[in-house]
């Protein structure tokens, strides 16, 4: 080999070196768990090793041994480390050398990519439109968080809003705060000989990547075109619940931070507490958390709730007379609660946009209205609002039900 080969080559290791340091130091993979193992192993192999096999990643980072092992755990956890690059890149920017570590599509093998040379042979102009995509999402999701936070928490940290019964254990806490916002995930069908034909799909089957994944397995004549393009939307009515809720959180002067559900994993409940601000369809893995201790449950679709004590199911009837002057009702519904591992939660949630803006100026007022607010000042707690409605403005809002958690 040449001395001028072996320079080149000495120098790619170590600028991937460099870069992977930067991207560890950075702590967008977190401070431990299976996807910063995943980002060890694949760096640990160095700049210019062929790609891991799945078999091989099941093995060595997830301990599966069989030779059935799930390769769909491998190829989950290879997207979220993929979307985590993309993130990382999006805030912090490229190497002094413009350089980036990626993960190209079709190998499971981490790469240091420069301007200057050429793109990867996986990258395409579909993939391209991927991370383009994806950076829209983020920086939408980006820009609503620091509206909130930096454009209202700022200037009342000396003035903070009264926090009501609901918010003064979460003031009290020393844990950071989480919000978390009800988002939906979408995927795309590229037609690879008439672009245009594109379209964009919200399947309430596929809700992740994963799904996705899973549905492409199970039903490849109708996933088969299918094409994860890193985005995800948020109702409107989101913005009303978080411009009232986060300033009071940010007062208390604790750490505030926005996150979708989509992006909440169980090992943040050891960490944060959790307050979730969307649509019921939107809880993701707070639906199982908030749920499994209800005096309330989901009724046959998500705009149905069932009273377990009374036997009654509400619907909201905000889909069938959004577009006429009739009025309707909707159902706005708090709960607040501590989990096992010692996470405060609080759920502010509408079956539909109307009773979630009906909800919102109650659970963010100096005050809850009576009854709710002696049973905030006890404990645990869940309540169901009726929401009066009318082309989705919320007109009035009448309390149904009101109980200790567990009751």
């Amino acid at each position: 080999m040449s001395e001028e080969l072996v320079e080149a080559v000495s120098h790619d290791e170590s600028a991937f070196a460099a870069e992977v340091g930067r991207v560890r130091a950075s702590g967008t993979l977190g401070e431990g768990g299976r996807l910063l193992e995943l980002f060890d192993f694949l760096a640990s192999r160095g700049a210019n090793k062929p790609s891991a096999s799945q078999s091989e990643i099941a093995e060595m980072v997830f301990g599966q041994t069989e030779a059935g092992a799930d390769d769909a755990t491998v190829r989950v956890y290879i997207h979220r480390l993929r979307k985590r690059l993309d993130e990382f890149y999006t805030a912090k920017g490229d190497a002094p050398d413009g350089s980036r570590l990626t993960l190209p599509s079709g190998t499971y093998a981490l790469r240091l990519v420069r301007p200057e040379g050429e793109p990867e042979a996986e990258e395409t102009a579909q993939n391209s439109r991927r991370r383009g995509n994806l950076i829209i999402g983020l920086v939408a999701l980006a820009a609503l968080a620091a509206a909130f936070l930096a454009g209202w928490a700022v200037p009342w940290r000396d003035e903070a809003p009264p926090a009501n019964a609901l918010w003064q254990p979460f003031i009290d806490s020393p844990r950071p705060k989480l919000i978390v916002v009800g988002d939906y995930y979408m995927f795309g069908e590229i037609d690879s000989v008439s672009p245009e034909r594109g379209r964009l799909i919200r399947d309430f089957r596929v809700n992740s990547p994963s799904d996705l994944i899973q549905m492409q397995d199970l039903e490849p004549e109708r996933y088969g075109s299918a094409e994860d393009v890193g985005l995800n939307y948020l109702p409107f009515s989101v913005a009303y619940g978080i411009s009232g809720i986060a300033p009071v959180l940010a007062g208390g002067g604790s750490q505030v931070s926005v996150i979708a559900a989509s992006e909440l994993e169980p090992d943040m409940l050891n960490y944060f507490d959790v307050v979730y601000v969307g649509l019921f369809s939107g809880m993701a893995l707070l639906e199982d958390v908030n749920f499994m201790d209800s005096g309330f449950q989901m009724g046959e679709s998500y705009d149905e709730v069932l009273d377990k004590a009374s036997g009654k199911t509400f619907t909201s009837g905000e889909a069938r007379s959004l577009a006429s002057p009739a009025y309707y009702s909707d159902f706005g519904y708090i709960a607040r609660f501590r989990t096992p591992s010692g996470a405060l939660v609080a759920i502010v949630a509408g079956a539909r946009d109307t009773g979630l803006r009906g909800v919102a100026p109650i659970v963010a007022g100096p005050s809850l209205p009576g009854e709710l607010d002696k049973l905030a000042r006890k404990g645990d707690f869940e309540a169901l609002f009726q929401i009066t409605g009318q082309q989705g403005a919320d007109l009035a809002e009448k309390l149904i039900a009101a109980r200790p958690r567990g009751d």
